[in-house]
């Protein structure tokens, strides 16, 4: 089935809409009615003529079995990438562009392992673990939106990454024991990669620069510096230099009273010899 699109934003609909003409404009060229295209690809009239309109987000399949039928030759499935982004939520698709656009990532997480780390099952359990309770919809969608961001790690201008995980996010159970394994050696693999370096901040510090809470430095191409803070569902994104500063200093003193990057992946090791 498709996802309706009730509750997305503007550039969504505008996506969505142009794709479903698209479609609509080859059908007609084919000569072929609603029924008779969906008869072709396996879904009912009122779901074709949904995705025409804009009303419904197309899978995958739907783009690609319609692009065969209709002999667009790959025209229609190539729309699939645009799909997928919009699907996301706005602040989700604003925070992977500049992902995309840095040179160098940083992050520290007091609460959960940070995002881009995440293994599907762990963000499954994290997206079920809301309150209020979010939608089946809602969770596959922030599901997705989350493992396409970890593209970034095999990209061929791939960032260097730097995070500071709290000691807390590697003992909390989430998901189960099965779940928080696979999550473990998730941070083992990725943090032997050479552009990835993951540090731990043991609880027992007594000195502490990261009490107010997570965030996030993304230094891009053109050499400026966003900062992004997202604490209990609200998200912000920093780019004055004035606002900027305080954060680079802040992460500049947690990176260096946490375990060194060596010494984090033997504490990591340690912690699933535990499990």
């Amino acid at each position: 089935m498709e996802h309706p699109t009730d509750g997305y934003d503007d550039e969504t609909s505008a996506v969505l809409k142009a794709v479903g003409r698209q479609i609509k404009a080859w059908r007609e060229r084919a000569g072929l009615r609603q029924s008779e295209l969906g008869a072709a690809i396996g879904y009912g009239e009122e779901q074709v003529s949904s995705v025409e309109r804009g009303r419904r987000v197309p899978k995958p399949e739907f783009l690609d079995q319609a692009d065969e039928v209709l002999n667009a030759g790959g025209m229609i499935s190539a729309m699939k990438s645009d799909v997928a982004e919009a699907r996301y939520p706005k602040k989700v698709r604003d925070l992977a562009r500049l992902e995309s656009e840095s040179v160098e990532l940083a992050a520290y997480e007091n609460h959960n392992v940070h995002g881009l780390l995440q293994t599907e099952a762990y963000a499954r359990a994290l997206f079920h673990m809301r309150r209020p309770v979010l939608s089946e919809e809602v969770i596959e969608q922030g599901i997705a939106a989350r493992m396409a961001r970890q593209a970034l790690f095999d990209a061929q201008s791939a960032p260097i990454f730097s995070f500071v995980q709290e000691e807390v996010t590697l003992r909390r159970p989430l998901g189960g024991r099965k779940v928080w394994r696979a999550q473990l050696e998730r941070l083992l693999a990725v943090g032997r990669l050479r552009h990835v370096e993951i540090q731990i901040m043991p609880t027992e510090r007594e000195d502490h620069a990261g009490m107010a809470g997570p965030l996030q430095l993304l230094r891009l191409r053109s050499g400026t510096t966003v900062g992004h803070v997202d604490v209990q569902r609200f998200s912000r994104l920093v780019s004055h230099p004035t606002e900027v500063q305080p954060l680079e200093i802040q992460y500049g003193i947690i990176r260096a009273q946490a375990l060194t990057p060596q010494e984090s992946l033997t504490f990591i090791e340690k912690a699933l010899g535990e499990t």
